[in-house]
């Protein structure tokens, strides 16, 4: 047997995750360049993210800032009412290792307008 750990975060607050019926679980890397954006989206479900390189800036729908550094994990919780973009201000590539847990047959992300933040 062989394995790899492909990332290892913290959570600052402890993960409490559960689902109702079928869940779609999909593992995969996301790369934030300097000045790029994940574009403003929400999820239908909640997703498990690790922060392996980088620092990505989260503006939420209120305008409230959440800032992960590399080593950080943090969880996005689901529904049309969490409304946020990660951004990249820094000067290296973010790089992600995400875990979604979606209903089954749900899309990764779901395009949102700008709230006017």
């Amino acid at each position: 047997m062989s394995a790899t750990i492909l990332a290892k975060g913290t959570s600052e607050d402890g993960l409490k995750i559960k689902t109702k019926g079928r869940t779609d679980v999909v593992v995969r890397t996301i790369t934030v360049e300097p000045g790029g954006s994940t574009g403003w989206h929400y999820h239908l479900g909640k997703l498990i993210a690790v922060v392996q390189s980088g620092t990505l800036t989260r503006t939420m729908a209120d305008c409230s800032v959440e800032v992960a550094t590399a080593g950080q994990s943090f969880v996005e919780p689901d529904g049309a009412n969490h409304v946020h973009i990660g951004r990249n201000l820094g000067t290296e590539p973010v790089v992600l290792y995400v875990t979604y847990l979606l209903p089954e047959g749900a899309p990764l992300s779901v395009d949102a307008p700008d709230p006017g933040c």
